[in-house]
């Protein structure tokens, strides 16, 4: 196998050391020991996780969808088990101004068929007037249930930026789990595919090797565009692409996202700091 001589100008800083396949196969499976050891932990954590007590609530809470209002035990949808995310809202933002955390986190989640052939249901709650949360529901073209808990108190309302779970036994509803801040990350896969690459998250608080470009602060690609520039408005939150000079708006008919319209609007769709703190704090896993 012939390689080409390194070109100090053209360089990625910090690579990885180059070797041939035997060497790195050998590092390689001595990670792997470390990997399985890993996945073990988190099986005896998951198995600790299922012996947790449970707390018994009122599932007549009333929570508010597209049909108005109905019993917070009707989101189970027949099944016994049900996980929501709760999606952190500011009153009155623009559709670019809502938490970019909870955005990323919804994005990653949009069908839940393998969940629901399991016997669990999923859908995401959150603050805000109902009226604002479908119009932002209808920009993203979400196709995950919305429901707005504005006026609920825990567990079904309360603090948002969660990913909870709840147990139905006949008409009793139970909370078993709750988790926030990185605890909320196992809905993001983009985070574990970052964790596998040899540049890693690109955030100030990994571990890297010597000579690896300084990471910048937590969860600063969740501001940025589709081809990964910052993407700030004049009040310390993100403007839509379009909104800046000769930048055509994707729009369709009707002001309303389309499926295949709204990736490029995920991409738009930057705000004001959300989690960022939460996630700095480690009030999670």
């Amino acid at each position: 196998m012939t390689t080409t001589p390194d070109n100090p100008a053209t360089t990625l800083p910090g690579r990885p050391p180059i070797t041939d396949l035997a060497t790195w196969q050998a590092a390689r499976d001595e990670l792997l020991v470390r990997e399985k050891a890993h996945t073990r932990q988190g099986d005896a954590l998951a198995a600790a996780r299922r012996r947790l007590p449970m707390v018994e609530f009122d599932g007549t809470v009333e929570v508010v969808g597209p049909d108005g209002p109905f019993p917070f035990l009707d989101l189970f949808q027949g099944r016994d088990e049900l996980v929501v995310y709760k999606h952190m809202w500011y009153d009155g933002a623009p559709h670019q101004g809502q938490c970019e955390g909870c955005t990323t986190a919804a994005w990653h989640l949009k069908d839940a068929a393998y969940l629901n052939a399991r016997g669990v249901s999923f859908a995401l709650l959150t603050t805000g007037r109902w009226d604002e949360v479908a119009s932002f529901v209808a920009f993203m073209g979400y196709i995950q249930p919305w429901y707005s808990v504005r006026d609920a108190d825990e567990p079904v309302g309360g603090s948002m930026g969660y990913l909870t779970c709840f147990l139905r036994d006949g008409d009793r509803t139970f909370l078993t789990y709750s988790t926030t801040g990185r605890g909320t990350e196992r809905i993001n896969g983009s985070m574990g595919l970052l964790d596998m690459t040899p540049y890693g998250r690109g955030e100030a608080w990994e571990d890297n090797p010597e000579g690896r470009p300084e990471g910048r602060h937590a969860c600063w690609s969740w501001r940025s565009d589709a081809d990964g520039n910052p993407d700030w408005g004049p009040t310390s939150r993100p403007v839509p692409q379009w909104t800046r000079p000769g930048v055509t708006p994707p729009t369709p008919s009707g002001g309303t996202a389309t499926t295949a319209d709204a990736p490029r609007r995920l991409h738009d769709v930057r705000h004001r700091t959300g989690l960022l703190g939460t996630f700095d704090r480690g009030t999670g896993p």
